[in-house]
């Protein structure tokens, strides 16, 4: 073939051009990127530079692999065909161009032949179909299906949108054009390598020379004009992502999801103006591509819409490029009835592609709230029996353990004896009259499984979980102080617990040193169902549906455990359509159990028992969560489903098949 088949029919001039033209897209590119870079430092300083070896792993499964991304078939393959295609078309133009002007020019031969440049050509036509197949179900979807969560009210980002589709649908359809017409003049044997060419190809021949050289030249030159303008607009436009997410990526957090980062200084009241952000937060909000995946599962969004992540993130991403123009963070940009709407269920930043910290940047904003006195007036009550009482009920601490009196076998007081297992009941399995039975129902659970258990009485007071995402970080810390001044005076070895957010703060936001391991009831039971220390004298052979509470699953990934507990009873498993990592918030977490109720469509709750409702034979829906039975139990009434629906603790089962 011919030494230079691949640059065929392109004079000096126009490559000279080229390279002139490169050189102008790459100055305009990086002074683009630098300009992200240097707003990004603005922020405040967070480390993120430790386990090099972890974040390059997460960066090659989640970036190159995208194996969230394709965790949903239709944009799945929609992205992985577009990202695939342009990368390879990439590699080809660089493949080209260091065959010709680096190898051939400096060392006199090319490697782009025989067989390797037939398979060069087949393998950018096949990618090259897919990133028009790409194109074309982007295009589809976006401008045609238009499904609710990618439209916003915003013109200039849809604007954004069609640019980005548009240029890169022009770059992938004049590539082949230019490739059909040098096939069309040049007839070579290799042709049929390159098939989506040669149909083009078969088009033009009839044209003939010179008329298929002259439109050869001004397609190509007007194909790289389109893709220089395309790279150097990258770091302006949506397409930034292809670099911020990948860096966004990178960069994620590696400490556990339970655990929730700390005000950055003593004198920090959260979060007042955008450069009160960290680095990493602003990274995120400049990396979301607006794919609403968040906004799909959030349970604010579904029962009241004020709150929609995907457009809290744009709404921050557009404030910190806004020229100085008086709008303020809070109630100008984003509204405190956005911040109270969120129920940390973390189903957001579990789904997002990006790798985007949702809660971290709301919990901020909360936190300046709080220290404002912006606060709904039952949360703030709440607060206050939390700062006087160490509970939210508002009652005295010598009432706590008063749901142990019917119980004929005194529960240690792990503060007075060594125990094995220090059993840190919660506020609402203690206090709540419609919980304490289930409460009694556990200490005999635990009786009959000879478990060595105790509690600490009046001296527990509120984990804190909660009380963290609010925002009000000071209370957090005073009931962190006083729960591990009383347990390290006990003596024991694993501390159990039935509350999913007791769980999730004291494993993973209390003093290491402090605590030993840590277990929710549902994981204890399965070790003790499988150690043979537990056995069962009945099977219940009822068919039920089982809730993930958010703190034990998304949180602290816990799915198995109380799935093999129901199991172990008997009962037949009917898993809901949102279930494990995508179950569907219950709408009581991060304070929102303590809050007024918004006007709304649909309660979470509601559209949860609802979702168990719809299971054909299901009668019971079972959870692992005081303040879930007390959300479901409450929306069985309101949707008109307690003769047709069951709330059970999961303890309830274990407790009758005893």
């Amino acid at each position: 073939m011919p030494i230079r088949e691949t640059f065929w029919n392109i004079p000096q001039w126009a490559e000279t051009a080229q390279y002139v033209l490169g050189f102008i897209t790459a100055v305009v590119f990086v002074y683009g990127i630098v300009r992200r870079v240097m707003r990004w430092r603005q922020g405040q300083p967070d480390k993120r530079f430790d386990h090099i070896g972890a974040r390059l792993r997460t960066l090659f499964t989640q970036a190159i692999l995208q194996l969230r991304v394709a965790s949903e078939a239709y944009a799945g393959v929609m992205h992985l065909a577009i990202f695939w295609g342009i990368i390879a078309l990439l590699i080809g133009t660089a493949l080209a161009t260091l065959d010709w002007d680096v190898t051939h020019l400096f060392f006199g031969f090319q490697f782009l032949k025989d067989g390797f440049y037939i398979g060069y050509e087949l393998t950018l036509d096949i990618f090259g179909l897919l990133l028009m197949i790409g194109l074309g179900m982007a295009i589809y979807r976006r401008f045609i299906l238009r499904p609710k969560r990618l439209q916003n009210p915003w013109p200039t980002l849809t604007r954004d949108d069609a640019y980005v589709l548009g240029m890169l649908t022009l770059i992938a359809i004049t590539g082949y054009l230019v490739e059909g017409l040098r096939i069309a003049v040049t007839q070579p044997s290799w042709a049929n390598w390159s098939p989506v060419g040669n149909a083009i190809a078969a088009l033009f021949i009839a044209t003939g020379d010179p008329t298929n050289r002259i439109l050869h030249l001004s397609l190509w030159s007007f194909h790289i004009l389109i893709a220089f303008t395309l790279l150097a607009s990258l770091p302006f436009t949506k397409l930034f992502h292809i670099a911020a997410v990948p860096t966004n990526i990178f960069f994620h957090s590696l400490t556990p999801a339970g655990t929730l980062s700390a005000p950055r200084s003593a004198d920090s009241v959260g979060v007042k103006a955008w450069k009160e952000f960290t680095w990493k937060q602003i990274l995120d909000f400049e990396s979301c591509t607006r794919c609403g995946r968040c906004q799909d599962v959030c349970p604010a969004y579904a029962s009241t819409q004020i709150l929609s992540p995907r457009n809290m993130m744009i709404k921050l991403e557009t404030h910190i490029w806004e020229k100085a123009n008086g709008r303020q963070l809070h109630s100008d940009v984003i509204t405190a009835d956005e911040l109270w709407g969120c129920t940390t269920c973390r189903a957001c930043s579990e789904v997002c592609p990006a790798f985007i910290d949702h809660l971290s940047s709301f919990v901020d904003m909360r936190r300046y709230l709080v220290a404002e006195g912006q606060v709904d007036a039952q949360l703030q009550k709440a607060l206050a029996n939390l700062g006087r009482y160490g509970n939210s009920f508002g009652q005295s601490e010598r009432m706590r353990a008063k749901w142990t009196q019917p119980i004929t076998s005194k529960i240690k007081d792990a503060r007075r004896e060594a125990v094995e297992y220090l059993w840190f009941v919660g506020d609402y399995a203690s206090y709540s009259p419609t919980l304490t039975e289930i409460t009694s129902k556990t200490a005999q659970v635990f009786q009959k499984a000879g478990l060595d258990f105790g509690i600490l009485y009046d001296g527990e007071r509120n984990a804190g979980n909660d009380v963290r995402r609010v925002g009000e970080e000071g209370l957090f810390e005073t009931l962190v102080e006083k729960n591990v001044s009383v347990l390290g005076k006990c003596s024991y070895k694993k501390i159990v617990t039935t509350d999913p957010h007791s769980y999730n703060t004291v494993k993973n936001e209390y003093p290491r040193s402090e605590t030993s391991e840590v277990l929710h009831y549902t994981e204890l039971l399965d070790q003790l169902i499988a150690s043979g220390q537990l056995k069962f004298n009945k099977r219940l052979g009822y068919k039920v549906t089982y809730h993930d509470p958010c703190y034990l699953g998304r949180y602290n990934g816990v799915y198995d455990a109380p799935r093999r507990v129901i199991e172990a009873t008997g009962c037949e498993l009917v898993e809901m359509p949102r279930h494990g990592d995508r179950a569907f918030c219950c709408g009581a977490g991060g304070g929102r159990i303590w809050m007024k109720e918004a006007e709304v469509k649909e309660r979470p709750s509601e559209a949860r028992v609802r979702e168990a409702v719809s299971l054909d034979g299901v009668n019971t829906l079972v959870t692992a969560c005081p303040k879930d039975i007390t959300m479901f139990r409450d929306a069985v009434k309101t949707t008109g489903n307690e003769e047709r629906l069951a709330v059970k603790d999961l303890i309830e089962l274990v407790y009758a098949a005893l």
